[in-house]
C-alpha cells in the first residue's frame, strides 16, 4: 500500500504586494519526516512559511500545495489549522488581555471541536510548562506582552505541544535563543515527532540541527529550492555559506 504524501508542493510560485518570492517550490514531505529548509537572509523561506498557512497577503501565482491527499492551495487559514497543520512565527505577535492558557483553550477547541474547561486545560499546559522549564505563573500572562525572546519561543513551541499538528512548520524558532533555551526548545520539538507527524523546520544556521536531526535538507535561494541532501548538508552550508549557490542561481 502506498503511503499518501503528507505535504507535496508541485511548482509552487506566489508574490506579496505584486512581486514574486517564491518562483516554483517543488517539494514532498511524507508522514514521520522532519526536513530542513536553510538558506540566507531575503531567499524567501518566511514568504514559504506564511504560503503554507495561507496568510491572505501572499498570493499564489502558479502551483499547488497538497495536504494530505487534498488540494488546499486556497484554502482558509482557519482550515489549515483545523486540519492539522501548525506555524511557529519567526516574531510572536502580542495579544493584550488575553491570557495563555485562555488563548491555548480557544486554539485547542477550534482545532478538535471540545469544549476543554478551564480546569482541564491548565493541567495540560501546566504540564507542557513544566517539560519546557517555564514557570507556572506563565499561563496567567497575557500572550507575548513582555514576554523575552526566548519567552516567545518557548510559547509558540507550549502552543505546539498543546494542539499536537500532524504538521508543524518552524519559522526560525532558534533565532535569539541562548544555547540553554535552544535545548529546551529542541526537546519539545522532539517529543513530538512520530511516524505521522511530519515537520518543516526553516533556518539560517546548523545549530538547530545539531539538536534536531532532520531527516533532509534544502538549501534556499531566491525563492527555490537549489539543493537537497540529508543532514551532512547542513555541515556542509555551515562550513561554506551561500555562496556558491548565489553564484549558481545569479548564472543560472
Amino acid at each position: 500500500m502506498v503511503e499518501t504524501p503528507l505535504l507535496v508542493l508541485d511548482d509552487l510560485h506566489a508574490s506579496v504586494d505584486g512581486t514574486e518570492i517564491l518562483k516554483g517550490v517543488t517539494l514532498t514531505i511524507n508522514p514521520g519526516e522532519t526536513h530542513a529548509i536553510m538558506g540566507p537572509n531575503g531567499s524567501g523561506k518566511s514568504t514559504l512559511a506564511y504560503v503554507l498557512l495561507g496568510h491572505p497577503a501572499y498570493v499564489v501565482t502558479k502551483g499547488t500545495i497538497t495536504y494530505k491527499g487534498e488540494d488546499i492551495t486556497k484554502a482558509k487559514p482557519e482550515v489549515r489549522g483545523k486540519s492539522g497543520m501548525f506555524l511557529g512565527f519567526q516574531y510572536p505577535q502580542e495579544i493584550a488581555g488575553v491570557s495563555v492558557v485562555n488563548f491555548l483553550r480557544t486554539a485547542l477547541s477550534n482545532r478538535t471541536g471540545i469544549e476543554y474547561t478551564v480546569l482541564e486545560l491548565r493541567l495540560k499546559v501546566m504540564e507542557a510548562m513544566r517539560d519546557l522549564g517555564m514557570e507556572d505563573s506563565f499561563a496567567d500572562r497575557y500572550l507575548n506582552e513582555g514576554f523575552s525572546g526566548g519567552e516567545r519561543k518557548r510559547n509558540e513551541i507550549l502552543q505546539m505541544t498543546i494542539l499536537e499538528p500532524d504538521f508543524a512548520v518552524l519559522d526560525e524558532t532558534d533565532s535569539g535563543l541562548d544555547i540553554d533555551a535552544l535545548k529546551i526548545v529542541a526537546e519539545g520539538v522532539q517529543r513530538l515527532r512520530n511516524e505521522e507527524r511530519g515537520f518543516l523546520i526553516i533556518t539560517h544556521y546548523q545549530r538547530m540541527l545539531n539538536y534536531i536531526t532532520p531527516d533532509f535538507v534544502h538549501v534556499f535561494v531566491d525563492g527555490r529550492i537549489v539543493e537537497s541532501g540529508q543532514a551532512a548538508l547542513a555541515d556542509r552550508i555551515e562550513e561554506r555559506g551561500y555562496d556558491d549557490y548565489r553564484t549558481r542561481v545569479s548564472s543560472g
